[in-house]
Order: structure tokens, then C-alpha cells, then sequence
């Protein structure tokens, strides 16, 4: 017994507890004393010796304890060890795997991956996606949208009327509210108070010439108000070499007012380009030529160059805060106002003037001779008012089970003109039935988004995109760490036999994956056979313009976007937007009476490219296309400067600068590329640094060198402004060129900085 006790004691003395000292009393009790350091230093016991600090030794009782007393040690320990195979047997016992009833509603279902039970650890968020391969999700997409469903939903989102902040519109809000809480996406509200420019019942807007004068129904929204009285003058299009054409002929346009056919460019660049060469005032009609409809059509639209609210610029409109007076450097300082094809006729007829050449491209459809004017007066009387006017962009969300903070935005706008059907009620249609198609592959089928989906529906599009750009402002600091694309859904069926789509280069290599896997429209192969395997690119891809509904979320917010349109063949547009003819009947025509097949097309599209990125570990963003397009951006810049060296006009400056900083984007991408070869992809946390430093570099191709408030367009590829690459390309002011050429460089080379990852890699040879 002694031996045994000896070796007992041996294994004990050997063992370190926490800071426990037990020691005998009088009485043969042994009593706990604790001691503590405050700093964790080393203690001292009660004889000086040394403990380390946590782990004092454990002393046994004195030799002459009774047996009874060494039986309850032996028992205790037993029973010591007894309860630590128990706990370690169910520490690493197999997990029970809780799976969601077919039942559950979304909502209810986070029980599953929210709050996982005490006695069955949660499920690893990778485990479900894994049991779901892409071939899955398309297919189940391709089954939940169907022709039927979007005959319904089509019919009962077409409305009379729309305009943004009216009845009407804040009825579809209260809807999709509703639509979304009923799909348990957590639905949330984002209201703001603008100003929107309307038309005055009392006082309507006139245009008078000689004895004729016209009472004007339609309008532009943020006209500059007032009267005018000039001579009129002709202007084709209002392009730039529109009005050099002009001028050749002698024609006076400062002062004047200018005749302008809608097309090829928008009216808000019409009227700026009007302004810059002197003229006062603007009328623009739509040309029987380009606009194949009733010649006494009205067109609506707005001439801010800019999106959102244009008396907030670069800050959102919240909670009618009274903001220091201001307003956008793109809002018009002359008037502007739209006349229609028949009002033109009678203008052209009575203009004078010398003729436009037969070779400049002046002549239209509505008569032999185009004059140029110059000769008589004309006046407009623009009496637009202001209106504070509260809007409601509604919001839901399908939750990420791995990186629910990263999400793809999909958004259509809600208001319109008139009916605005193929403007308003398609995407507001496809952006509803997407989100119930989604909602029920989760809930119902075991489908688990490692990223989240946010469903947007705008108010105040028309305006220029006025609801989603305040919503950018309103939370530009975080939306583009957390926005991985933006798909647009405004005017996604314009017609049947064609397809076009505006996107950043990061999303070519997706769009192209996406065509190959929707079927075409004409019933035969699938969207990339329709548009030409062998120069898709050509044949599909066309620049953002700033009309363009994602164009904020791209040149803004540096968020990577897309837009896409069904069209007829030989055509680019749906003629009907901005009119009060856009319709049923007329959309149904374009489409050969097969609109809502066209629309589960389009919805299959939007909803093929939002999943591939919420599905796959690494996002599909290509930023390897970026240096291709970067590249023909430089080498015009390159040939530019040096005409410019050769000619003398600029010294002590070469565009070998910025060839650098592009070259070092170039290498930053291809660091990328081979990070992602070199990658275990089913590393998460090896995944989510990869896909942060491709996500940031949209929103570095931003220059942090002009001001969001009077420059909002700041992307330097495919922005607006003096800032921009194509700028330094085309300008010859020498000063600006030096201060422009070397701010650009260094966005450029602070986004490839930013790309490489690690700041050891970073190339500031510059």
C-alpha cells in the first residue's frame, strides 16, 4: 500500500492546476487558499518557494493520514478520470447534421443556419453548396420561371400612370414591401425627399414663331425656367461636329436657340453642347426618320447632366435636412424644352438660312430641305416649378450562408412617364418573379447562396436614376466594400432577334459564359449562337451611357455593373421610351406577341449571372480583361502626347509615366491570376482574400483626385470628365494635360499598389 501511495503521490506532484493551494488545517480538513497576482506574475508560497505563475504545484496530505482518507482520494480520482473520458467521448463524438424541412419557410429556416441547437453543432456553411453543382441551380432556375407566372405578374404591374412619388408609385412600393416580407426576405424601406421638376397647370410651357404659337404638353425635367427670344438655328443631332457644321456655314449660335432631333446622343448632352457654343435655348423633337410613330407624339425626359437629386449633389437627400444651398454643376442654365415631329415640320418650313450639305447627315424625314436658320425669331417660355416629393426605394434580401456580407444588387426602376411598360413594369416584373423563384430555391430545395442577393426596386429613374444614386450617396463609405455587381433590369425586353449589353470589362467573361447558356429568343441555340460565336464582343458590347441606369452604381460608386436588352434586329432602342406610347401593344409587337416568353429569357439571364457569382467560391470577375481595355486607353494617350512633342506644343513630359503604371496593373492582374492557379480554393478564409482584392478593383479605377460633389462620373476608364483617360487623349490645353496626365497615373498605379495585395509587392517605381 505504501508503494502504491508512494507512486500515487509521484503522478500527482507531476500535475498543475490553476492557482489553488490546499492546505491541512489542525483539525486533519484541508481548506482552499487562492492566490492571486494581479500582473500574472510569479507567487511565492508560504515557504519561498517559486511558483509558476497559473500552475502551483498540487500537495498531497501528510504521511500519516488514515486509510479511509486515501480511499476517497482513490475514488475521487477515479471518478475524476471517469467524467473526463465522458466529456471527451462527447466532444469528438460525430456531429448530428440538422437538415431544413421541405416546409420551412426562408424565414424560419435561419433556425437551421442562425441557431443551431446545443446538443448538434451547426452545419459548415460550405457543406450544403457542395452537395448542389452549377448544372443544379440552372436548372431549377430554368423551372420556377415560366411564361405563365409572368403573364400575371406582367398584367397586374401595368398601370396607367407612374410618375415617381405619385399614388401609384408609392402602391407598387407598399406592394413589393409586402410581396418581399411575404417571402421572408426582411424587407426595408429607403425613403428620401427630393426635388423633382414638373410642369406648372396653370402657366403651361409655349413656343411661339410668327403667327404660329404651341401650347406644349410634354416637358424636360430641371430646364432652366424663364423666357427667351433668339434666332432659331438647325442643329442636326447637337453633337459636337454637328455644330462645327454649322458654324461653316456662317450661322451665328451665340444667342441663338437650337433645333435639335432626339437620338445618338441624350437630351442632357444636347443641351450642354448647346450651351457651350452660346446658345440660350433648346428644342428637341423626335424625327420621323429615327422614330418610326404618330408625329404628334410627345417626348419626356430631364437634362441634368448627372444622376439623383441634382439640389443635393454628392450627398443623399434624407429627412428633408436643410443642407447649406447648392446644386449640381450638371444642372442646364439654359431652356430646354421638347416639341413634336409635326411642331418641327412647321418650324423647318419657315427656318431660312443656307441648306445643310447633302453630306453631313442634317436631313431627316420630315421634308426635301433642312435649312440652317439663323434668319428668324423664335421664343420659349419654359415655366417648370419645383417639387419636394417623397420617395421610396423598397428593399429585400436573400441572406449569404458563408459571406452573407457580400451581395449582388438587383435593381429596376418602378416609375415611369406614362404606362412606361417596357421601362418600368418588365424589370419590376422580372426583378419580383426572380426574387419568388430564388426565395423558393432555398427554402424549398436545399439551394445555399454563399453570398447574398439584394432585390431593389428605385423610385425616380426617370429623373436620372434619382432613388438609386441617393441610396449610393446615402451609404458611400460601405456599399462598394460590400457590393459585388450591379445588374440592371431597366428594359431588358426591347424587342426579339437580338441582344445587346453595356458592362465593366470585369463581367465580360460572365456575360459570355451566360450566353452560352441561355436559349435564344428565336427558339434555335442558345444567346451566343444568336449574336456570332466569333466576334461577340463586336457584336453585343456597346458603352455605358450616362442614361444608363447602372451607370452610377459603375463610373460613381466603382461598383462593377451591367445592363442587357432583348432588341429587334437592326435596332439598338425601344423608340416608345419617353412616350406616353409605351405599352402593352407596343412592346407586344416588337417581341412578335411573345413578351413574356422574352421576359423569362431575360429573367433567366439576370438570374444565370447573379448566381454564378453568389454560388462559386471565387468570384467570376475577370480582371485580366481590364488590362486589354486599359491598354487601348494608354496607347491613345501615348499617340496623343507625342503628336504633341513632335508639333512642340509640350516639352519635359512623356507618356511613359503612365505606360508604367499600367504595365504595373498589368503584372498586379496577373499576380492575381496566379494566386488563383496557385490556390487551394477549398481554403474559405484563402478564397475571401482573393475575391477582396479582386472586388476593389472597380472602385480604385476611381480618382481620389476630383471631387464626388462636382465630378460624380470618377472612374478614369469610363467616367465623365477632364480626369478621365479619354480626356487626356483628345485635349490640348498643356496645363491641364501635365496635372491631368499625372494624377491619372497615379490612380492607376495606386489601384495595381492596391491589387498586389501585400505592401512587399508593391511597384512604386514611378
Amino acid at each position: 500500500m505504501d508503494r502504491i501511495r508512494s507512486a500515487f503521490n509521484s503522478v500527482v506532484k507531476s500535475e498543475r492546476y490553476s492557482r489553488f493551494t490546499l492546505q491541512p488545517a489542525e483539525d486533519g480538513e484541508r481548506h482552499v487558499e487562492v492566490k492571486l497576482s494581479d500582473d500574472g506574475a510569479e507567487v511565492e508560497d508560504e515557504h519561498g518557494h517559486d511558483q509558476a505563475p497559473g500552475s502551483p504545484s498540487f500537495r498531497p496530505a501528510p504521511p500519516h493520514q488514515s486509510r479511509r482518507s486515501l480511499c476517497y482520494l482513490i475514488m475521487g480520482t477515479l471518478l475524476i478520470f471517469i467524467i473526463g473520458y465522458l466529456v471527451g467521448y462527447i466532444s469528438h463524438s460525430k456531429p448530428k447534421v440538422a437538415t431544413a424541412s421541405c416546409d420551412l419557410r426562408l424565414g424560419t429556416e435561419t433556425q437551421t443556419r442562425k441557431m443551431p441547437t446545443t446538443d448538434a453543432p451547426a452545419v459548415p456553411p460550405e457543406a450544403p453548396n457542395s452537395q448542389m453543382d452549377w448544372a443544379d441551380v440552372t436548372e431549377l432556375l430554368t423551372q420556377k420561371l415560366t411564361s405563365q407566372a409572368f403573364d400575371k405578374t406582367l398584367s397586374e404591374f401595368d398601370l396607367p400612370r407612374r410618375s415617381a412619388g405619385s399614388v401609384e408609385d408609392l402602391s407598387q412600393a407598399n406592394r413589393l414591401f409586402n410581396e418581399f416580407k411575404g417571402l421572408n426576405m426582411d424587407p426595408w424601406n429607403d425613403i428620401h425627399y427630393i426635388q423633382l421638376q414638373k410642369p406648372d397647370s396653370s402657366r403651361p410651357n409655349r413656343v411661339s414663331f410668327g403667327p404660329d404659337e404651341f401650347e406644349l404638353l410634354s416637358f424636360l425635367a430641371y430646364s432652366a425656367p424663364g423666357k427667351f427670344t433668339g434666332k432659331l438655328v438647325y442643329g442636326n443631332y447637337g453633337r459636337p461636329k454637328d455644330f462645327e457644321a454649322v458654324q461653316k456655314k456662317s450661322v451665328e449660335l451665340n444667342g441663338s436657340v437650337v433645333l435639335l432631333r432626339a437620338g445618338n446622343i441624350t437630351f442632357a448632352e444636347q443641351v450642354d453642347n448647346a450651351a457651350k457654343m452660346g446658345a440660350s435655348a433648346v428644342l428637341i423633337y423626335p424625327d420621323i426618320q429615327d422614330y418610326k410613330y404618330v408625329a404628334n407624339t410627345a417626348l419626356f425626359g430631364h437634362v441634368h447632366l448627372g444622376s439623383g437629386d441634382p439640389y443635393t449633389p454628392g450627398f443623399p437627400s434624407f429627412n428633408h435636412t436643410q443642407f447649406p444651398p447648392t446644386q449640381s454643376s450638371g444642372l442646364p442654365k439654359i431652356l430646354a424644352q421638347t416639341i413634336t415631329a409635326n411642331q418641327a415640320a412647321i418650324l423647318l418650313q419657315k427656318i431660312g438660312g443656307p441648306e445643310a450639305d447633302t453630306a453631313s447627315g442634317f436631313k431627316g424625314g420630315l421634308g426635301s430641305v433642312y435649312s440652317l436658320g439663323g434668319i428668324e425669331d423664335i421664343t420659349v417660355e419654359v415655366n417648370n416649378q419645383l417639387v419636394n416629393t417623397e420617395i421610396h426605394n423598397v428593399f429585400g434580401v436573400i441572406k449569404g450562408f458563408t459571406d452573407p456580407d457580400r451581395y449582388v444588387v438587383l435593381g429596376a426602376q418602378r416609375d415611369a412617364w406614362g404606362r412606361g411598360y417596357a421601362r418600368a413594369a418588365v424589370g419590376t416584373s422580372v426583378l419580383l418573379e426572380l426574387a419568388k423563384a430564388i426565395s423558393e430555391m432555398v427554402e424549398k430545395d436545399g439551394f445555399r447562396p454563399r453570398r447574398s442577393l439584394v432585390f431593389a426596386s428605385w423610385s425616380a429613374g426617370e429623373y436620372g436614376s434619382v432613388g438609386a444614386t441617393e441610396w449610393l450617396e446615402g451609404y458611400m463609405s460601405s456599399i462598394d466594400k460590400h457590393v459585388l455587381t450591379y445588374i440592371n433590369l431597366d428594359g431588358v425586353v426591347m424587342g426579339r432577334g437580338s441582344f445587346i449589353a453595356s458592362a465593366s470589362p470585369l463581367l465580360y467573361s460572365l456575360l459570355e459564359s451566360t450566353m452560352r447558356g441561355v436559349k435564344s429568343p428565336l427558339g434555335s441555340g442558345t444567346v451566343y449562337d444568336l449574336v456570332g460565336k466569333s466576334a461577340w464582343q463586336t457584336n453585343v458590347l456597346r458603352p455605358m451611357t450616362m442614361d444608363d441606369s447602372a451607370y452610377p452604381f459603375l463610373a460613381s460608386s466603382g461598383i462593377p455593373s451591367v445592363s442587357f436588352h432583348f432588341i429587334s434586329p437592326n435596332t439598338e432602342t425601344y423608340i416608345y421610351y419617353g412616350t406616353n406610347l409605351d405599352n402593352f401593344d407596343h412592346l407586344n409587337y416588337q417581341t412578335s406577341h411573345r413578351t413574356a416568353e422574352i421576359a423569362v429569357l431575360a429573367a433567366q439571364f439576370a438570374g444565370r449571372m447573379a448566381l454564378r457569382l453568389v454560388h462559386d467560391r471565387l468570384l467570376r470577375l475577370n480582371v485580366s480583361q481590364y488590362s486589354k481595355e486599359l491598354l487601348k486607353a494608354v496607347a491613345q494617350v501615348y499617340d496623343h502626347i507625342n503628336l504633341l512633342r513632335r508639333s512642340g506644343q509640350l516639352k519635359d513630359v512623356t507618356p511613359s509615366w503612365l505606360n508604367q503604371a499600367r504595365g504595373s496593373f498589368y503584372q498586379a492582374a496577373e499576380s492575381i491570376k496566379n494566386a488563383i492557379d496557385n490556390t487551394n480554393l477549398d481554403d474559405m478564409e484563402a478564397c475571401r482574400i482573393l475575391n477582396d482584392r479582386i472586388m476593389r478593383v472597380e472602385h480604385n479605377l476611381l480618382s481620389p483626385y476630383v471631387s464626388p460633389t462636382d465630378t460624380p462620373f470618377r472612374h478614369i476608364l469610363l467616367g465623365r470628365g477632364s480626369h478621365t483617360l479619354a480626356s487626356i487623349a483628345e485635349t490640348n490645353d498643356m496645363k491641364q494635360l501635365r496635372t491631368e496626365l499625372a494624377l491619372a497615373t497615379w490612380t492607376l498605379q495606386g489601384c495595381a499598389n492596391a491589387m498586389a495585395g501585400n505592401i512587399w509587392d508593391l511597384d512604386n517605381e514611378i
